[in-house]
């Protein structure tokens, strides 16, 4: 068996959080996440895998999207909302009507952020398509080795994208955006451009008459990894938050492209590492005195709320802090 055996069959494989971090700083510049990406597609075809996290149900869901006859009914959570059956603009929402029922125990709503996406879209003018058929993006097959699906989903989303006549595909999901930016077109043609909304946002503030009333605060922001290091966006997040009145933005000891990871990546081999990791980033959020740590991300909320409420058999630090996605902030913000 040579080392390459060796690796495919190491089960450590798959807890590399593709952070981007260790690239950040290699002399040598070597892309880790992509060779990472590469042998555990390589492993995936000897039948290994990573430690799948809640009993592998959310890596489920995703493959069974990428089913042709699949029917789904996913747009209920609309009910309110102004989108468009026509519209240039078209809000990807993903996996968040099916991450809901999963994280109601740790009261974390993907669905109420992209509910206030669609509110904040509306309130700068725009009404945009909701796919009722999309699938998936296929972020976490991808990384985790699972290419062939990841296709099959990649052709789903591309096929339907050409066909709404859609000219911007909007994403409040780093991970959703990431990949159909720098993933999709090694695979598919979409034929139209990617923003995620806090760039949006960052370009309309101001615009359309939207005003924000005084929210007295002190937060600090953790970066995405997918949208901080993946894709180079710092700026725009922090820009919203210093829009809104009244709020005192103070940066962690790591913080743009030194920031520390969220500590989970693609739902496997979620570890006692993982925890600490999470727990170290609350702590140093916690240091910097701020009421409040605003995300951009689902799943840097998911994976901080979780590490407050599960203490399992190794009780860490007790750590208690409001945690808020960006977009939430904004819409709670914005003056009806």
């Amino acid at each position: 068996m040579g080392f390459g055996d060796e690796l495919i069959h190491d089960r450590e494989l798959f807890s590399c959080l593709s952070c981007y971090a260790c690239s950040n700083l290699c002399p040598s510049d070597v892309d880790y996440p992509v060779f990472t990406q590469k042998v555990r597609n390589l492993a995936s075809g000897e039948g290994e895998h990573g430690d799948c996290a809640h009993s592998g149900t959310l890596l489920s869901i995703m493959r069974l999207t990428s089913r042709s006859d699949i029917k789904q009914k996913r747009l209920d959570w609309l009910d309110g909302l102004h989108t468009s059956e026509k519209s240039e603009v078209l809000y990807f929402a993903g996996c968040a009507p099916y991450f809901e029922p999963v994280f109601e125990d740790i009261e974390v709503s993907p669905v109420n952020i992209a509910r206030n996406s669609i509110k904040v879209l509306n309130a700068l003018g725009i009404e945009p398509m909701v796919l009722p058929n999309e699938r998936c993006c296929g972020h976490d097959l991808l990384w985790t080795g699972d290419v062939e699906t990841f296709k099959k989903l990649a052709q789903f989303n591309a096929q339907m994208i050409k066909e709404s006549g859609a000219k911007k595909i909007v994403f409040s999901c780093p991970e959703g955006y990431r990949t159909f930016k720098l993933d999709y077109p090694n695979y598919v043609d979409l034929g139209c451009d990617v923003q995620h909304v806090s760039e949006l946002l960052a370009e309309k503030i101001g615009q359309n008459g939207v005003k924000f009333k005084e929210i007295k605060k002190k937060v600090t922001y953790q970066d995405p990894c997918r949208l901080g290091r993946h894709l180079g966006i710092y700026e725009p997040p922090r820009e919203i938050i210093k829009a809104i009145p009244g709020i005192e933005l103070v940066e962690m000891e790591h913080s743009g492209d030194e920031s520390i990871c969220c500590g989970t990546s693609v739902w496997t081999n979620c570890s006692s590492y993982s925890k600490q990791i999470r727990e170290e980033r609350l702590l140093e959020a916690r240091a910097t005195g701020a009421d409040m740590l605003i995300t951009a991300c689902p799943k840097c909320q998911i994976h901080f709320k979780c590490a407050m409420v599960d203490k399992g058999a190794e009780k860490g630090p007790d750590i208690k802090m409001e945690v808020m996605d960006l977009v939430n902030l904004v819409a709670n913000a914005m003056e009806t």
